[in-house]
C-alpha cells in the first residue's frame, strides 16, 4: 500500500506526499526544476503533470525522494486555476493575460499604450476576502504595450471553491477593477501670454515646454499665438484655434491675481463652463480648467464636442513636472476633470523636487 504524509493545514487538503517510486499515475502538486551547470536551469516538471513510470529515475536523479501529489475534492480548486478565472474577472478593456498561470500566479498586461485605471473599491474588497490577492501599479499610470500592470493569484496551493466564487463575484459585481484607456493624440492650439513677450522684451521659454509635452503623446500643433495681456486679444486668438480645428486649448501665463492676469477671463468671456480656477498640487496651485462648446460660436469649427481648455501657470516654465503632467493625460483619456477630480489629487500632489526629476516613477500624483 502506498504510504502517504498528510499536508493539510498547511497547502490544502487536497495536497499530500508520497515515495517518488509510489508516485507514478499520480498528479505533481508543484514544479520541479533541474539546475545542470552550464547547461540548463529551468522546469523539468510541470504542476499538474502526471507522474509517469519512466520519470521516476529523472525525478531520483534530481534528489527527489518524495513528492506532493494532488488529490482535489469537488470544493477545491488548484492554484493555477483559481488564478485564471480571477484574472478574467478582474480585467476590464485595454488589457489581457500573459500567458498562462505560474505557481498560482498570473499577470495581466495593457493591451494597449494609454492610462491605467484602476478601481481602487473593488480592488480593496477582493483583496478583503483573503487567500486571493491582486496587485496593481497606481492607478493613472501611462503605460506602454505589453507592460504588466497587475498580478493576481491564489495564496494557497489548493483553495476552496467557494473563495474562488466569491472573489470573481466580487471582481464582476464591480463592473471592472483594471483597465487602460485609450489616449488620442490632440490637436493642439497654444496661446502663449504676457505682454513682456509678446513685446519681446524677453525670451518665451514656454512654447518649447509645451509643445514637447504635446508632441510626446503624438499631438499635433495646429496653431501657436502670443497675445498681451488684454482679454478680448487673448479670446480672439483662441477663436481662431477652434475655427482651425484644435480640440485641446492650452494657454500660459496670466493665472495669478495681478491686475495684468487677465488670461482666465478671457476664457471665461468665451462662454467656458464647468470651469475651475486652483488645483490642490504644488507646482501648479493656480491652474485652470475650462470647457468651450464649439456649437456655440461662430459654426466654423470642426470639432463636435465640448474642447477642454488648460491654463497653465508661470510654474509650467521652469519645473520639469507639474500639475499640467498629471491632468493632461486624462484629458487624452476622455476623462472629465473638474473640482472634484483637482481637489482629489492633493494627496500625492506635492512634488519632491528631486535634483534629478525621474516622474512618472515617484509619488507626484499617485495618491
Amino acid at each position: 500500500m502506498c504510504q502517504t504524509v498528510s499536508s493539510e493545514g498547511i497547502y490544502g487538503s487536497g495536497q499530500r506526499t508520497v515515495a517518488v517510486a509510489e508516485a507514478v499515475g499520480l498528479v505533481l502538486a508543484h514544479d520541479i526544476t533541474e539546475i545542470r551547470q552550464n547547461e540548463f536551469k529551468g522546469r523539468a516538471f510541470k504542476r499538474g503533470q502526471v507522474v509517469k513510470q519512466e520519470d521516476i529515475g529523472h525525478l531520483l536523479r534530481l534528489g527527489k525522494e518524495n513528492l506532493f501529489v494532488l488529490n482535489l475534492r469537488d470544493d477545491e480548486m488548484h492554484e493555477d486555476t483559481a488564478a485564471e478565472a480571477m484574472a478574467r474577472a478582474l480585467m476590464g478593456e485595454g488589457v489581457e493575460l500573459k500567458g498562462g498561470p505560474k505557481e498560482g500566479k498570473i499577470n495581466i498586461i495593457a493591451k494597449r499604450d494609454g492610462l491605467l485605471r484602476i478601481n481602487k473599491e473593488a480592488l480593496f474588497q477582493f483583496n478583503l476576502l483573503g487567500e486571493v490577492m491582486c496587485a496593481t501599479l497606481h492607478d493613472g499610470t501611462l503605460v506602454k504595450k505589453g507592460q504588466v500592470v497587475a498580478g493576481t493569484r491564489a495564496i494557497p496551493l489548493v483553495i476552496s471553491r467557494n473563495v474562488i466564487e466569491r472573489a470573481v463575484a466580487t471582481a464582476k459585481n464591480a463592473g471592472w477593477t483594471i483597465g487602460v484607456k485609450e489616449i488620442r493624440k490632440p490637436k493642439a492650439g497654444i496661446v502663449i501670454t504676457g505682454s513682456e513677450i509678446y513685446y519681446q522684451r524677453i525670451k518665451d521659454a514656454f512654447a518649447p515646454v509645451i509643445i514637447e509635452k504635446v508632441k510626446s503623446y503624438g499631438g499635433e500643433i495646429v496653431g501657436l499665438h502670443y497675445a498681451p495681456d488684454d482679454r478680448n486679444t487673448i479670446a480672439r486668438k483662441l477663436e481662431t484655434l477652434i475655427e482651425r480645428g484644435a480640440d485641446l486649448l492650452i494657454t500660459t501665463g496670466g493665472m495669478s491675481v495681478d491686475p495684468d492676469d487677465v488670461t482666465r477671463f478671457a476664457i471665461k468671456s468665451l462662454g467656458a463652463v464647468d470651469f475651475n480656477y486652483g488645483a490642490a498640487v504644488l507646482p501648479g496651485s493656480m491652474f485652470l480648467i475650462a470647457y468651450l462648446d464649439p456649437s456655440k460660436g461662430n459654426g466654423n469649427s470642426t470639432v463636435s464636442t465640448k474642447i477642454p481648455v488648460l491654463g497653465i501657470p508661470a510654474c509650467g516654465m521652469y519645473a520639469t513636472t507639474t500639475v499640467f503632467d498629471l491632468v493632461l493625460p486624462r484629458i487624452l483619456a476622455g476623462e472629465p476633470v473638474g473640482r472634484r477630480e483637482l481637489a482629489e489629487m492633493g494627496h500625492g500632489g506635492l512634488c519632491l523636487k528631486c535634483k534629478e526629476c525621474r516622474y512618472p516613477v515617484c509619488p507626484f500624483g499617485k495618491g
